[in-house]
């Protein structure tokens, strides 16, 4: 292993202070009012919400225990230069590819998202201070343009993937695309339920792929106790991008006589479609719960996860991957332990 790399134990090391520093980032910090002018979708409340997140993963225990299930990644190897292609859709969305790869002991050639880029280059910055070796194992894209590479990870929508198949179709390669999530409801949650699905609908004014774009419930089912625990996000109307969203799509539908139901920050649309427009919260109703799993079969790999008792993750829980849960469901520690 080149002696100006930074071993495992010292990688594990340095990502365990990161997570130190991001448990103590505060809405004033000056990057976090920088990334807020440069990109209005990125509050400083939501920021905090994902570097906290991100925090609390950054812990030793369950950083080793995520890199000692990966074999290949604790072996010091010479490491393989791999260009990363971030989103930039909520706050430091691209940092687990970033995480993965270093932690992997490969290079990283950085090309962030324009929406991103504040936050992502604070990251690196803290990452050079905490170990300087890392230095030599990370690179940002310059002029945006990604050369010399063994490997690319890349995540974009359904359209930039067909181009991302064709343009890498040489390279090894993790492509991703749009995915969606849903929540399932009984008819029987509580009010803390709802509320926490509040959570996973709103988070991020709903633009992350983890987000619940899609609810269903029982046929015949008043969705009264859900608008009532929405509330609790009703102030998210007065963020001008997102209003914008909502009044648009609300005329769409007055104009096309389409049946919703509106709570004033929030259409509600039956529709058989997965993805839903910002503003824009997409039900269909079941009779059965077998009808529900064969849906969820039919339709598994556009889905990011499932919320729901009994289905998947609790309510609430949406926002709150751990290490292991993956983008796409692949496995990014394996991909690269391939290299």
């Amino acid at each position: 292993m080149n002696l100006n790399y930074p071993t495992y134990s010292q990688r594990l090391d340095a990502f365990v202070k990161l997570g130190q520093i991001f448990k103590q980032v505060k809405e004033d910090n000056s990057f976090i009012q920088k990334a807020f002018v440069y990109n209005n979708w990125f509050t400083p409340s939501n920021q905090l919400l994902a570097i906290q997140a991100l925090g609390n993963e950054l812990s030793f225990e369950k950083l080793q225990n995520w890199t000692e299930a990966h074999p290949p990644v604790l072996a010091e190897k010479e490491p393989k230069r791999v260009a990363i292609i971030m989103a930039g859709n909520i706050p430091l969305v691209g940092f687990h590819d970033l995480l993965s790869v270093l932690i992997s002991g490969h290079c990283a050639l950085v090309k962030p998202s324009s929406d991103d880029e504040v936050l992502m280059k604070w990251v690196i910055d803290e990452l050079m201070s905490i170990e300087p070796l890392f230095a030599n194992q990370i690179e940002w894209a310059k002029e945006g343009k990604l050369k010399e590479f063994d490997a690319v990870i890349a995540t974009g929508s359904n359209n930039s993937h067909r181009y991302f198949e064709q343009y890498f179709k040489n390279k090894k390669s993790l492509l991703r695309k749009n995915r969606n999530s849903i929540a399932i409801l009984l008819g029987n949650e509580t009010h803390e339920q709802l509320e926490a699905l509040a959570d996973d609908v709103f988070m991020y004014f709903g633009l992350g792929c983890r987000n619940v774009s899609k609810v269903f419930w029982p046929k015949g089912y008043f969705p009264e106790p859900v608008f009532r625990a929405f509330e609790k996000y009703a102030d998210i109307i007065h963020h001008h991008k997102y209003a914008n969203n909502y009044t648009y799509h609300k005329a769409i539908f007055l104009m096309n006589q389409t049946k919703h139901f509106d709570n004033n920050f929030i259409l509600v649309k039956e529709d058989e479609k997965l993805a839903s427009p910002l503003g824009v919260l997409l039900f269909q109703e079941y009779e059965s719960q077998e009808e529900v799993t064969n849906w969820l079969n039919d339709h598994k790999d556009q889905i990011q996860c499932v919320v729901g008792e009994g289905f998947g993750l609790n309510f609430g829980q949406s926002q709150c991957p751990a290490l292991s849960d993956y983008a796409d469901g692949v496995d990014t520690l394996s991909f690269l332990g391939g290299l």
